[in-house]
């Protein structure tokens, strides 16, 4: 039967696919527009099932903030090319699974797949990613996502996506204090630290590089409380670098992190305190 171009159009509306897709599935269904739409998502079905086990590398981290800032989201999503993840769709995907998120707390990625789409909750959150990845032609896969609740929330999300910082703070909700936990995710992200203090910083990690350290004092040859200091000073150092409270502020570098939340918090008569952060990098 000839299929319209308005028909088509309309189909095209309805689910962001091709034009020819589109006309093929009108085709295929009689001209039924509900029938088109059915065979188009079995269609991305089909492509999910054949995609599912390629790599996906590439992607886009989002957050989203509530207008308190007293709670928010950081999400990545990840694809097979960089060219996929700047299309209108990826993009829209990801941003529009942020604010779901922030809206509802749901557990893990299983729970989140099975949670209804927000705009069409006739729809699974998998079922839509289905039609994402039949629209696009690249297996999609939804990575990773935490939300911070609580307390003062930022976020800062660095080249283009590629990194997102979501940081938690005991902190008043003012304006100036939303500056202040803002420089610290971006400092976060510029950075890359493993914890907010000392304490938090993985054993294993601690043990790891200490031991590094030990073999490489002991080739110097030096008496073994030499050794010690030299492997004190070695860890206190590796603290400075990766604990966030003790690195140099990035805005100020004669500050340490710690100092300038003591001086910031004088200023707003107030204490300041990092609660927690997470910095998703895509494809680490």
């Amino acid at each position: 039967m000839e299929i319209s171009a308005e028909l088509v159009k309309t189909l095209r509306e309805k689910t962001n696919c091709g034009f020819m897709d589109c006309k093929k599935a009108l085709q295929e269904t009689g001209g039924d527009l509900e029938a088109a739409i059915t065979y188009l998502r079995q269609k991305g079905i089909a492509v999910a099932t054949k995609r599912a086990e390629r790599a996906t590398s590439e992607g886009t981290v989002w957050a989203a903030l509530d207008p308190a800032a007293t709670a928010g989201v950081l999400l990545e999503v990840n694809c097979e090319s960089d060219f996929v993840a700047k299309t209108d769709s990826f993009q829209n995907f990801g941003r529009s699974l942020a604010e779901q998120l922030l809206s509802q707390e749901v557990p893990h990625v299983e729970a989140l797949l099975a949670s209804p789409w927000a705009a069409d909750p006739q729809l699974t959150v998998a079922d839509y990613l289905n039609e994402i990845i039949g629209q696009l032609g690249e297996n999609i896969r939804i990575r990773r996502f935490v939300r911070f609740s609580g307390g003062l929330v930022a976020s800062y999300i660095h080249f283009g996506g590629k990194i997102g910082v979501l940081l938690q703070m005991e902190a008043p909700l003012t304006p100036e204090a939303r500056a202040v936990a803002h420089d610290l995710a971006m400092q976060v992200a510029a950075t890359n630290p493993l914890a907010v203090r000392r304490e938090e910083v993985d054993p294993e990690a601690v043990a790891r590089e200490k031991a590094i350290f030990e073999a490489q004092a002991r080739e110097s040859g030096k008496p073994e409380k030499i050794i010690e200091k030299m492997v004190s000073g070695r860890l206190d150092k590796f603290f400075k670098e990766v604990c966030l409270l003790e690195q140099a502020f990035v805005k100020n570098p004669d500050l340490t992190v710690a100092r300038m939340l003591e001086e910031a918090g004088a200023k707003l008569g107030a204490t300041l305190t990092v609660t927690r952060f997470v910095r998703f990098q895509v494809g680490a």
